[in-house]
């Protein structure tokens, strides 16, 4: 089969190469399945870079989301049949972006049968992150006002389309005119391009002067820290992540003064201490996509030559929307 992999650490676009390997056989509790789509994440670039939290041995083949159909079972698995159309994660190192990956059976799910192949290989990382973040974490109340950063990206994106699914006032903020058209068309109320405006003065204009209510932050630095200064009294700023770069130091005395909560979200760790929100999480933006409430916005699909370039402009901010991988 062929596979994108990386053998050395570095940036994707140098060191993912294109091989042909042989098709790995699923283990006790694996499943193998033929990839149809895999969504390109940022963590596929940190793995490429060796600056992610998990470092799978070299080589090895990124690709941490996808949409495939199940082709073997692993000694012990039982529950999905072959031939199943499912999405998940890819158990590295042999990730998503080859014409076969394997998936641990308690990571494999139904693929909605609303959605495409392109968008539901979007629809499991982004959309947890964006659900347990906004649902779990923040308690998301109808009526608040949502600040999404990083509103056309990967899990910006999801957070956009399931703050409107519940009935919130969202301002995303983008970088640049692509971008704000992108987080136009995902439903945004209101979207700040940072190159040009305050989203600071924006959020209180549009609040009336009572700031934002939830605070969705994959960015970090100086996007959390001015965030910090139009958080409604009694707001939740979630931190998901920092694509910036830069992680922030919060000044713990502002919070208190202005009675904000900041809550972190490392959706991964509920696999491991309490997986059964997961598959209820599942169900819910299954149901969501049926009702045809969220739907990945797949702004591109690229072939095994196309990739490594592709993830590199992920990686380097020059992308909206999902990257979506296609064997």
């Amino acid at each position: 089969m062929r596979a994108l992999r990386v053998h050395e650490n570095g940036e994707p676009g140098e060191v993912l190469r294109l091989e042909d390997v042989e098709t790995p056989a699923p283990g006790p509790g694996q499943v193998l399945v033929r990839v149809r789509a895999a969504a390109v994440n940022f963590p596929d670039a940190l793995l490429c870079r060796g600056m992610y939290q998990a470092k799978p041995p070299l080589p090895f083949t990124p690709g941490v989301e996808l949409c495939g159909e199940v082709a073997e079972l692993g000694e012990g698995v039982s529950g999905v049949e072959p031939g199943t159309r499912v999405i998940g994660s890819a158990d590295l190192p042999t990730g998503a972006f080859a014409d076969y990956a394997l998936m641990s059976a308690d990571t494999v799910y139904p693929a909605p049968a609303s959605l495409t192949d392109d968008e539901a290989a979007s629809l499991f990382i982004g959309y947890q992150t964006g659900w347990f973040a906004l649902h779990r974490r923040a308690h998301l109340r109808e009526g608040e006002t949502v600040l999404v950063h990083a509103a056309a990206g990967g899990v910006g994106s999801a957070a956009v389309q399931l703050a409107k699914a519940a009935g919130a006032r969202v301002v995303g903020v983008v970088g640049g005119p692509r971008k704000a058209e992108t987080a136009t068309a995902l439903g945004a109320d209101v979207v700040v391009d940072r190159r040009s405006e305050d989203f600071v003065a924006v959020v209180k204009e549009y609040t009336g002067g009572r700031g934002a209510d939830v605070v969705f932050d994959p960015v970090g630095g100086d996007a959390y820290e001015r965030s910090t200064k139009c958080i409604a009294f009694e707001g939740r700023i979630v931190v998901i992540g920092f694509a910036s770069g830069s992680i922030p130091t919060p000044g713990l005395n502002h919070a208190l003064i202005k009675n904000y909560s900041i809550l972190g979200l490392h959706w991964g760790l509920y696999r491991q201490r309490a997986p059964e929100t997961i598959p209820e999480a599942h169900d819910r933006l299954t149901e969501l996509a049926d009702r045809g409430l969220v739907k990945p916005l797949v702004s591109e699909r690229i072939g095994p030559a196309e990739l490594a370039a592709g993830v590199q402009r992920l990686a380097d901010g020059d992308t909206v929307g999902r990257l979506v991988f296609t064997p």
